[in-house]
């Protein structure tokens, strides 16, 4: 089926330049389009386009192209202003024009073509248009009423997030994109602004919405926003008055689909997916799926096999944006826990918040900017931040890098063989600061699998010492401290190796189950685990105790409680998993006891000098489960036991988790700890770069960062990672028997 006829419904820019775009591939085609308001109504002001999207355009209809850049006013830099002060960073690169004058010039791009448009007439509904047109376009929007009357096929999910903003314009032409701060008597309020025209500037006015009510802007007419966000910015309009059109604050909602398309309908722009205005992606996302789907009707023809590639296409590369676009606004949700910052150190925050940004690529942007913000920090100079020391009690790392705890499932009755000493040993010579073991179980009822290593018996203790006795004494010079996690594995025991079924129980040779409550993992599949009675806890507590003092006399360096990922102890922390009426059961103060009581007997026995980490699932990823709130209630609660970071991972505890991957995705949960409950953080989760890294702990987001996939790929990630960045210095120092290997090999052929 080809598209001869084709209805779009919306006049914005994703509607406009489809249309075009679809009408000069095919001059043939009838396009029509229906847009409810008139041909200058719009809301905003500025729109921010990047080369990349202007590159498309160029390449697809140089005409359109020309007219825009007629219009772009560029620019380089980004101020961050707080608490007066005002930090510039250069070397970005922005274009931007008036929202007006974009779609001016698609109105006559379309006239010019052929295109049907019908100013101020509200579309017949899609399933209508559908009867008589071989393509309908909805660009109708972030309140699509396409998307909303086929809610059944496109399946779409609007999250309302929690800040208030309004559009506003200023006669005044900002030279760079500025972020200002003020804290007020309200608290917090955020200005983006940039500008769209020799004489005037997009201004956006942002705070959280109770700040918003305690400013009594919820009672407030046009005139009085204009008046009171004018005075508290009074610093960068100078005087310039604000002005509105029909603006009005609103909350900002995060628009995804599961489907793009229903027959001959297909769900264009904010209609499909919505990406927040910090990362300035809306109208280039817009532009880009015109870009997508005309391409893909002129490659293919067929109207179902051109939605299909289109949707291919564009959904990774929006998911991507989404992303970038929710850490963004997240991070301005939460800029109150941040304004306490060094200034510089929260400018480089503020720059690097969508992980899009990172240090390097700013460092190669505006290196005397990077250079401050890290002398600052008291970075020596030519180091990276990952190569800093950083020190927990009486243990001082070298560097930034902890290899992951990863399990094996490689021992033979609890017993690490020569597997694990070549694993864990090759991973210290690879010159991470710290190298975790696997999660090392406190009895042979607590193993996940028969693999499972353990520290329980005295053949154990002597077999991890020779690994500890390697890690200490073989890389020359040695410096990589080895840390042990003890766990438990609760209810989620007795299972198949990794490879062969993850979570599944054992075909033969199952053992008994145990956790706060007779829960199963999975109803019908695994074992019914025995709800532990009281003397039951004290003897597992025991266990840990037990454990704690054999890894003592092991020779670890650090020891990390495993109270995460739905085992024993984080069992008892989740209400999902934890529904006891005693005194380790109820609110969430009661189901922390038991960790509590069980950390309180290790550190007792665990030597004061070395510290104790405790790993934490920040959240369940499930409705009725914990939540980021309370994992910083959790944080501090270990915290005031004696514990020295908190290693913060997220979910695993229930099947039906629904977590929201994604690069360094779970860098947030560990960040708002190490602010709100003041203890050190190590970082998880998708960290897979060295830029990312530095970028963490340039920020301050994180005191150090567990790498855990690079390293089974790169057992040498770290000395790598100095390679690369060309450093040598005490933070990583390659093995004497390797320094002949500490330069990148040539490739390719030269004479």
């Amino acid at each position: 089926m080809t598209a001869a006829r084709i209805a779009v419904i919306g006049g914005g820019p994703a509607g406009l330049y489809a249309a075009a775009l679809l009408r000069r591939d095919a001059p043939e085609r009838e396009i029509t389009l229906w847009e409810r308001n008139a041909p200058d109504d719009t809301f905003g002001f500025g729109v921010v386009l990047s080369d990349e999207t202007l590159g498309g355009i160029e390449h697809a209809d140089p005409a359109v192209y020309a007219a825009l850049r007629r219009e772009f006013v560029r620019w380089d830099d980004i101020d961050v202003v707080h608490r007066g002060r005002r930090l510039r960073s250069g070397g970005h690169g922005f274009a931007a024009l008036g929202r007006r004058r974009l779609l001016e010039i698609l109105h006559a791009r379309c006239q010019d073509l052929g295109v049907r448009l019908r100013f101020r007439a509200e579309a017949p509904p899609a399933a209508e248009l559908a009867r008589d047109h071989d393509l309908v376009i909805a660009a109708d929007g972030v309140h699509s009423r396409t998307r909303t009357a086929h809610a059944r096929h496109f399946r779409p999910t609007v999250t309302t997030h929690r800040c208030r903003y309004i559009w506003l314009s200023a006669p005044l032409a900002l030279d760079a994109f500025r972020f200002e701060i003020a804290e007020t008597e309200h608290g917090v309020m955020q200005l983006h602004g940039y500008p769209y025209a020799p004489d005037a500037s997009t201004v956006i006015v942002e705070m959280r919405e109770e700040v918003w009510r305690r400013a009594g802007f919820d009672r407030l007419d046009e005139a009085g926003t204009l008046k009171a966000c004018g005075e508290i910015f009074s610093g960068v309009l100078g005087g310039a008055p604000l002005r509105s059109n029909r603006s009005a604050w609103t909350a900002f909602r995060t628009v995804t689909n599961e489907r793009w398309s229903h027959g001959r309908t297909v769900l264009l722009g904010d209609a499909a997916h919505t990406a927040h205005f910090s990362i300035g992606s809306g109208t280039k996302l817009a532009v880009e799926d015109a870009l997508s789907l005309a391409r893909r009707l002129d490659d293919l023809g067929d109207v179902p096999a051109a939605l299909a590639a289109y949707e291919a296409e564009r959904r990774p590369v929006v998911a991507s944006t989404q992303r970038a676009a929710r850490a963004s606004l997240e991070w301005f949700e939460e800029l109150a826990m941040r304004r306490d910052q060094p200034p510089r150190r929260f400018a480089f925050d503020l720059l690097t918040r969508s992980r899009r940004v990172t240090h390097d690529n700013l460092r190669l942007r505006d290196p005397a900017f990077v250079a401050a913000v890290e002398e600052e920090a008291g970075i020596p100079p030519g180091t990276p931040p990952m190569f800093t020391p950083f020190r927990l009690r009486g243990l001082t790392l070298r560097n930034r890098v902890v290899v992951s705890a990863m399990d094996m499932y490689s021992a033979v009755d609890g017993v690490p063989g020569d597997f694990h000493l070549v694993h864990l040993g090759a991973r210290a010579l690879g010159g991470a600061g710290l190298v975790m073991t696997e999660m090392v179980c406190v009895s042979e009822r607590g193993r996940i699998t028969p693999g499972c290593t353990g520290l329980y018996a005295p053949a154990h203790e002597a077999a991890w010492r020779r690994v500890t006795d390697f890690v200490h004494g073989h890389p020359v010079p040695p410096g990589t401290a080895i840390g042990v996690q003890l766990g438990h594995s609760g209810r989620k025991g007795s299972t198949k190796f990794m490879w062969e079924g993850i979570d599944q129980p054992l075909e033969e040779g199952n053992w008994p189950v145990a956790g706060p409550s007779p829960l199963p993992y999975r109803p019908g599949v695994n074992q019914v685990p025995h709800a532990l009675t009281v003397p039951e806890l004290h003897r597992i507590r025991d266990e840990f105790a037990a454990s704690a003092a054999s890894a003592a006399r092991a020779g670890f360096d650090l020891l990390e409680l495993h109270c995460g990922h739905g085992y024993l102890l984080s069992s008892f922390i989740s209400p999902l998993t934890n529904h006891r009426d005693d005194a380790y059961g109820g609110g969430l103060g009661a189901r922390l006891a038991y960790p509590l009581e069980v950390f309180d007997a290790v550190r007792e026995v665990w030597p004061a000098e070395r510290p104790m980490t405790v790993r934490i699932s920040a959240t369940d990823w499930a409705d009725g489960g914990v939540t980021a709130d309370d994992a910083v209630v959790v944080a501090r609660a270990f915290a005031e036991h004696g514990a020295d970071a908190i290693d913060v991972s997220t979910g695993q505890v229930v099947p039906d988790e629904r977590p929201a991957f994604g690069r360094s995705y779970q860098t947030p949960f560990a960040e708002r700890i190490r602010r709100e409950a003041g203890v050190p953080v190590i970082a998880v989760g998708l960290i897979s770069s060295w830029d990312d890294v530095n970028s963490l702990i340039l920020a301050g987001r994180a005191d150090l960062c567990a790498v855990g996939r690079p390293h089974l790929y790169d057992p040498h990630w770290t000395l790598h990672a100095a390679a690369d960045q060309g450093y040598t210095g005490p933070g990583v120092e390659w093995p004497a028997p390797y320094r002949a290997g500490s330069r990148k090999p040539p490739t390719g052929r030269r004479l």
